[in-house]
């Protein structure tokens, strides 16, 4: 009886792990500071629980060159909205509004997306205060 006890707690607390890296909005991304950031894509990972958009952006006045990755929603609210894996690929130019992060590193919640075929899209924010209608 213990052992199937200590089987049964280990599988419980093994199904929380997920959930308690999960973080809310707040925790990560600082509402005040919105982002806008243009630039080239490479490379996008389509994967659950949200998707991530890697991309280079040129600093208008310097010159240089920062990489981004910016946040979006699950794959199945994206869908919904309009958009596949395919919509963004390596290579492409894409504008991206958003949230920057409160670490101040190159990390965003995309709020908005304009693809490459220049529609507007919700990124899936998990931004409360984030429109759907870009």
């Amino acid at each position: 009886m213990k052992t199937k006890l200590a089987v049964f707690a280990v599988g419980l607390f093994a199904a929380a792990v997920p959930m308690l890296a999960h973080h809310s909005f707040s925790a990560e991304f600082d509402n005040s500071k919105p982002v806008k950031l243009q630039g080239t894509v490479t490379k996008i990972d389509w994967l659950n629980p949200h998707i991530w958009i890697y991309l280079d952006v040129k600093d208008p006045q310097t010159g240089q060159v920062a990489s981004w990755q910016c946040e979006g929603g699950p794959p199945n609210t994206l869908t919904r909205n309009g958009w596949t894996k395919d919509a963004i690929k390596k290579g492409d130019t894409v504008s991206i509004t958003g949230t920057h992060a409160k670490d101040a590193s190159n990390t965003c919640n995309a709020s908005s997306i304009v693809l490459p075929d220049g529609r507007h899209v919700f990124a899936g924010s998990s931004n409360p205060d984030a429109q759907k209608q870009p």
